[in-house]
């Protein structure tokens, strides 16, 4: 990008003694902002004064220090320091002045803009004192460019604007000093005033009839073209115009050279073609004397950049030190040596912090942050990144900013997070296009199809690249248009069009063909070879197939580009197992492991064991496929280990979950060549392993303060976030009441989310910083021997469940015994289960047909359990088994539920981990809390008062539009009624009534109508009572979870709308210590179901509030029979004093006996999660 390009010159800037001594001060400073040169060329009387006597002496030694070089710290400044303290003995307050602006600019030739600026507006303010003009100019000169070296683009502009009317000596500073100040709007990312500005600067040249500073300027027009607005055809036309005015290359090559050599990269070359070409550059020397020029030059080396590193220090030069460590930087990165880069940029970054360079520390935390996502340090990678965008959008550095977002959109994807991924490309792609950045507009339009691809959405994807290959050919950007193209290809071969890949990737080639630059061409004409061998696999072609997987790994290898290389063996390993050449593919697979050991990129190397993994089980060598995978995993476990956003891991984890399936595949095709090895429990315990790892995590973590000891100010931003999150609400609750429009709307919901996901971010701050969170012990998932040993009793059996797309297992666990079994694919078990809950669900009085399917289901899935003598069951389910009811299934022809007491575990460690947490909790005072039968709307009778606008979907509070999401996906759920409002629960009253009239009242509390509200939900009184019973709408919603929640009443006794929903996050939030809480209506068993971790719904948030169990429901549940069932739950509870896990069967089964409510439908949505005991 332009903007983080500075096109360097060499100047003298002669500085004035009142004597006439002239002592010279080289700078490299942009050419756009050259300060203003005086001379005197008169000499003064000789003085008789010492102190001026020693002051100019003190000048000479500090000339003579600077013209040797001599270290700028502690050698040239000092001396100039000495000369001020002599000026300043001799009362003469302009050199005084004078002097104070010369060391200014020494501290910001070296580097040190705090000092710098310290100096300088010393300087401005003495000269200022003295009305002198010339001083006062010199000094703003030099706030002018150190304010844009710390990145105050705003001053820095502001100040230029004052440098004409204070030299109108210098006709030549107005055009030089519109440019600086078009840049520095630039900067900020307003691309229309930086063009306004460069127009002005031409203007100027153009009245004066000067053509070669005329040319210079539209070679700045022709940088601004090509990297702030992306427009290649304009850039072209700008350099052709500039070539016209100066033929013979008179004007300064630095700018010419770069905007050729970019050029190149981004234009066709009959584009280029038209472009008179320059006389070739002289060639540099060995040791480059700019680290611009360095970094363009293709003869040095890593040796040199060293050398030219080494030579900043030795002259205390911290900021040439740290352009050149820059350059070295880039040289490690692309000869792929990232460990030696990262090293370097660390330095890098240490020097522009100390220097107060914002904008560059910035950017080289970004340049860190690329290193970091390869090495799998996702975690350090985000932590990376958010402060870089903390420091653009603290100096409103739009342009850094999009481009910062685009790199966290990556990180994102990279972690599975893909509805974050998505959120963050948008909010890029939205400065972009605000800004008229057509070339980062179609990067991001490229990556959001991307994640759409990730997703399987190819239509959206492919429009997305469609609509970035448009811009890109109307702009003229030849390679984001073969890239486009690229991708095209790519998605045609997701949807199967073979003849549109075909199409497409012979456009592709036919573009990259005009390519200039022949490294990008390679690397472009490598992809699409890769595709095109990929779908003549897809046709069993597979000797073409082979051709063009070798093709595409010879372009790589020419390209030079290490990372795209290493790619391309994938596609040559699968053809070669394709053709049955599976020798070749595992030394392809090996070799392509080398490379990426070699340049430390850890996922990619996971990725490789994987599927070597994969290869070596189907060739039969198991142990080494044991050995690969588990490497694999270990690297996943690393990564994962580090990242501390819950959502993140859980959705990084989702993405690995094959991983562990293929090592229990493994494991148990070694137990069947050998059951004396204990293989199948190496299967069992990496089935744990893989299971509700972010909630073993989030328990672990309840019960630490992990505020404690963290920075004050974090924790003021979290509570500002949740002030401003309050004060959002507020703002939208008065708004409601003046009919908002659907922008209004949109715009309060973007703010709501902008907020929640700072809030989430300052949350992961919390725990990277947090000593308590540091100190906590990662949780380790328990083994076999120790589920045997810390949660199973003689009375109880564990059925843990792991669904394969090739077969499914079964591992069944007792006190002292264990058995393995092999169950069918995870297809048909999800057929067999959807089969039942449809009959259940549509046809619930048909319990012929519901016994039918239970039976067919039972057959699959518990048949290995039919010895089984314990008194209970837990279930640890996986993937659709999580939504089923066991109680209806059979063994042994009969009803489970007549012969065990059932209960479900999202893992067994998680369960070792609640009674660590509550072994030593003191039981609650009081008995029950309940809180049923809310008021939905103000049209309720119970209203005395209604309200004109009643709560409802189509009238949404902020909240409200939370509950709207939500319920969508409830679909033909009874929970919202034909006038789009939650119907009212009359029997959740009925049910609370009979469980409170067990109970004496001194023992409980009660909440119904407009007082069952989310304030009494809230209140930390609820932690005195051992059951929490809430008897309302509970709504899951797997498109945004956070918008999950218990739905409590959304009227006050008046009518008026109130905050009725208890969001999940807020759950998580609550201190609830009890024994059990009921959600005893409408679906609150539901979640996502999320690979890795099970449902992620309510009652996860209730378990990190502190209850060891909970009970809660799968579908609609009929309100009248949900009364009676409550009530008799509750009877064997309080009067029998059943623990709840032998009260819900008892129940359910008098509900079959003795009541009208037989069939499952009625009894069986409910499922107790979590202890037993």
């Amino acid at each position: 990008m332009a903007r983080n390009i500075k096109l360097f010159k060499v100047l003298t800037l002669l500085t004035v003694t009142a004597n006439g001594v002239s002592s010279s001060v080289v700078f490299a400073q942009s050419s756009a902002a050259d300060p203003v040169t005086q001379t005197q060329n008169q000499s003064p009387p000789k003085s008789t004064d010492p102190n001026r006597i020693a002051a100019e002496k003190a000048e000479a030694e500090a000339q003579k220090l600077g013209q040797e070089d001599a270290p700028l710290a502690t050698q040239v400044i000092p001396k100039w320091i000495e000369a001020l303290k002599y000026w300043q003995l001799t009362g003469d307050r302009l050199e005084v002045a004078k002097r104070l602006d010369v060391i200014a600019k020494f501290y910001w030739l070296r580097g040190e803009y705090p000092k710098a600026l310290e100096y300088a507006q010393q300087a401005a303010s003495a000269c200022e004192a003295l009305n002198d003009r010339l001083c006062k100019g010199l000094a703003v000169s030099s706030l002018s460019f150190i304010y844009k070296e710390i990145g105050q683009y705003q001053k820095a502009i502001d100040y230029s604007k004052q440098l004409p009317s204070l030299f109108p000596e210098n006709p030549g500073l107005t055009p030089s000093t519109l440019t600086s100040i078009g840049q520095s709007y630039g900067e900020l990312g307003q691309n229309q005033k930086e063009l306004d500005y460069h127009n002005q600067a031409l203007s100027f040249w153009r009245a004066k009839g000067d053509v070669v500073k005329q040319a210079e300027t539209l070679d700045f027009m022709t940088s601004f073209y090509l990297f702030s607005l992306g427009e290649v055809k304009k850039a072209i036309e700008s350099l052709k115009q500039a070539n016209a005015l100066d033929p013979e290359f008179k004007r300064d090559r630095i700018i010419v050279d770069l905007n050729y050599a970019s050029l190149s990269t981004f234009s066709c070359s009959d584009q280029f073609a038209t472009l008179q070409k320059p006389p070739s550059p002289e060639p540099s020397a060995n040791v480059p004397n700019s680290p611009e020029s360095a970094s363009e030059s293709a003869i040095n080396n890593i040796e040199s950049f060293q050398q030219s590193v080494q030579k900043s220090r030795k002259q205390e030069n911290i900021k040439t030190e740290a352009q050149f460590l820059r350059s070295l930087g880039s040289e490690y990165v692309r000869f792929g040596e990232y460990p030696q880069a990262l090293d370097t940029y660390q330095q890098e970054l240490k020097l522009h912090q100390f220097m107060g360079a914002k904008p560059e520390e910035a950017r080289v935390l970004e340049d860190i942050v690329s290193i970091l996502s390869y090495q799998g340090k996702k975690q350090e990678a985000i932590n990376t990144l958010n402060q870089s965008l903390e420091i653009r959008r603290q100096l409103n550095i739009r342009p850094g900013e999009a481009y910062t977002l685009s790199i966290l959109g990556r990180i994102y994807l990279s972690l599975g997070a893909y509805d974050s991924s998505l959120d963050t490309y948008q909010k890029a792609l939205s400065i972009f296009r605000d800004m008229g950045t057509r070339s980062d507009e179609i990067t991001a339009l490229q990556d959001m199809g991307s994640v759409y691809r990730k997703l399987k959405n190819y239509p959206e994807s492919l429009k997305l690249y469609q609509q970035a290959f448009l811009i890109a050919e109307t702009t003229g950007n030849c390679l984001h248009a073969a890239q486009s193209k690229y991708l095209i290809s790519q998605a045609y071969l997701d949807t199967g069009n073979d003849q549109q890949v075909i199409t497409s990737s012979n456009e592709t080639l036919a573009i990259a063909e005009k390519l200039v630059e022949e490294t990008k061409k390679f690397a472009i004409q490598a992809k699409i070879n890769n595709v095109l061998a990929k779908a003549k696999m897809k046709q069993e072609n597979y000797p073409e197939a082979l051709e063009y997987a070798q093709k595409a790994q010879s372009l790589a290898q020419k390209s030079q580009y290490q990372t795209l290389e290493a790619a391309m063996f994938t596609t040559l390993a699968e053809v070669y197992v394709a053709l049955k050449q599976p020798q070749k593919a595992i030394q392809t697979y090996r070799d392509q492991l080398a490379l990426y050991q070699d340049l430390s990129f850890q996922p990619e190397k996971s990725q490789t064991l994987y599927d070597l993994a994969k290869l070596e089980r189907k060739e039969g060598d198991l142990k080494a496929a044991l050995s690969s995978i588990s490497e694999a995993i270990d690297i996943v476990e690393n990564i994962r280990q580090e990242i501390v956003n819950p959502e993140l891991k859980t959705s990084f984890f989702a993405t690995k979950q094959d991983y562990y399936a293929l090592k229990i595949d493994i494991l148990m095709d070694l137990h069947q060549q050998d059951s004396t090895q204990g293989y199948n429990a190496q299967a069992f315990d990496t089935s744990e392993r893989s299971r509700a790892r972010t909630l073993l995590e989030l328990l672990n973590e309840s019960n630490a303060d992990i505020r404690q000891g963290v920075d004050p100010k974090l924790l003021d931003q979290e509570n500002a976030l949740k002030d401003k999150t309050t004060a959002l609400e507020k703002q939208w609750s008065e708004l409601i009441n003046k009919n908002p429009t659907d922008q209004q709307k949109a715009f309060f919901q973007q703010e709501r989310k902008n907020l929640l996901a700072q809030y989430q971010a300052i949350q992961d701050t919390i725990r990277a910083k947090s000593p308590k969170y540091a100190a906590l012990k990662y949780p380790q998932p328990l083994t076999l021997a120790q589920v045997q040993q810390q949660i199973l009793d003689p009375e109880t059996a564990l059925l843990q469940y792991s669904l394969g797309s090739e077969k499914s297992y079964l591992w069944i666990i007792t006190k002292n015994g264990f058995t393995s079994h092999i169950l069918p694919a995870q297809k048909e078990i999800e057929t067999a289960a959807r089969e039942l809950l449809n009959a259940i669900q549509y046809g619930k009085d048909d319990t012929a047909n519901i016994n039918q399917a239970a039976n067919q289901l039972s057959q699959l899935v518990l048949t290995p359990a039919a010895k089984l003598k314990q008194k209970r069951l837990v279930i640890v389910p996986d993937g659709v088994l999580s939504y089923v009811p066991f109680a209806t299934l059979t063994l042994n022809n009969q009803p489970l539920i007549n012969q065990h007491e059932l209960l479900n575990l999202p893992s067994s460690s998680s369960l070792a981990l609640i009674r660590q947490e509550t072994q030593n909790r003191k039981p609650a005072p009081k008995t029950l809390a309940i809180l049923a039968d809310p008021i939905f709307s103000a049209d309720d009778q119970r209203i005395k008062t209604p309200q004109k606008r009643p709560i409802s979907p189509t009238n949404p509070d902020l909240n409200q539009l939370a509950l709207n999401r939500a319920t969508k996906t409830l679909k033909k759920s009874r929970a919202v009624g034909n006038n789009n409002q939650f119907t009212q629960l009359p029997g959740t009253r009925q049910e609370a009534q009979a469980i409170l009239a067990l109970i004496p009242k001194t023992e409980t509390t009660a909440a119904f109508d407009d007082q069952a509200n989310l304030n009494l939900a809230i209140n930390p009184q609820l932690s005195q009572y051992r059951i929490i019973h809430l008897a309302t709408h509970g709504v899951f919603n797997g498109e945004e979870p956070t918008d999950s929640g218990i739905i409590l009443s959304l009227v006050d006794a008046k009518g008026t709308p109130i905050n009725g929903f208890l969001r999940l996050n807020e759950i998580f939030n609550l201190n609830l210590p009890a024994e059990l809480v009921v959600l005893s209506a409408c679906e609150t068993g539901l979640g996502q179901e999320i690979k890795g971790e099970g449902l992620v719904g309510l009652t996860r948030g209730f378990m990190y509030a502190g209850t060891p169990r909970v009970l809660v429901s799968l579908w609609q549940v009929d309100d009248q029979a949900t009364a009676e069932m409550m009530t008799r739950f509750y009877k064997l509870i309080l009067e029998k004093k059943l623990p709840p896990v032998q009260a819900l069967r008892e129940a359910q089964l008098q509900m079959q006996n003795e009541t009208e409510w037989k069939s499952p439908y009625y009894w069986s949505a409910f499922i107790l999660q979590g202890e037993w005991r």
